[in-house]
């Protein structure tokens, strides 16, 4: 759990630097700094989708997980509870100053939880951090330093919604960790299997997906509703775990 708790610390001055600094930036400085994210948004992104062993995993965790999110509408219930945070602390307006605060905090939340929730480091440097592995720790170390820059960069551009992206780290780096905690002992438990596990690694490709989709928007190329890929995350490793028990080769490439 240190990790996740040191990666919410940074994240929390890295926004809070971040939106001291913000007002002071040129507007074309603040645009030109969110397309340089996006463009490393998009590197990362297809480095994780790299990951997959088997493509047809991707695809199938792809295509499935957005029809369950477009079912589910994620996106609406992700803005609405990106709405409720922002009108519960982030300062009032008249009604249309106050319908691009909303847009703005949205945006900062939603992208700023994406990025930092959504990656290799995350999901195995959080696991083996609550296995008592120091590797676990180094890695999510590293990250939370990256993270660091990055919710500064964010919230100059975005304000205070970068800032409530804690919330998704402490849920997702923190349940990550208790369930490293959960499988400590487990045959095959070790780091190294553990980085290179089917499952960690089409989670990841997964993922991949996910942060492209997100570089679009950070790109102002398409919006596509990344919220709604959200159960791909957990389709591709149910996929990979399926194949297993039935005897299926994963990798038959």
């Amino acid at each position: 759990m240190g990790g996740a708790l040191l990666n919410i610390v940074t994240v929390t001055l890295g926004s809070l630097l971040g939106m001291a600094i913000g007002q002071r930036l040129p507007a074309r400085l603040q645009e030109s700094v969110v397309t340089g994210l996006g463009l490393i948004t998009l590197l990362v992104g297809l480095q994780n989708a790299s990951r997959s062993g088997n493509i047809i995993i991707t695809l199938l965790a792809t295509l499935i997980g957005v029809i369950i999110g477009e079912l589910l509408r994620l996106d609406m219930a992700l803005e609405r509870f990106g709405a409720w945070l922002q009108r519960r602390f982030a300062a009032r307006g008249p009604e249309s100053a106050a319908a691009q605060q909303r847009e703005r905090f949205l945006q900062g939340f939603i992208t700023a939880s994406l990025v930092f929730c959504v990656g290799p480091l995350t999901f195995v440097g959080s696991i083996q951090d609550g296995m008592g592995l120091a590797i676990g720790f180094q890695a999510i170390a590293i990250k939370s330093a990256l993270d660091a820059f990055a919710s500064m960069a964010f919230a100059a551009s975005f304000g205070v919604g970068v800032l409530f992206s804690v919330v998704t780290i402490a849920l997702v780096q923190g349940g990550l960790s208790l369930f490293g905690m959960a499988i400590v002992g487990s045959v095959g438990a070790d780091s190294a299997s553990l980085s290179s596990s089917p499952i960690i690694l089409e989670l990841t490709a997964a993922g991949g997906i996910m942060l492209m989709a997100l570089a679009l928007v950070l790109l102002d190329i398409k919006k596509p509703r990344v919220a709604n890929f959200l159960p791909a995350l957990l389709v591709a490793p149910s996929l990979v775990a399926l194949g297993q028990a039935l005897g299926i080769a994963i990798y038959p490439f």
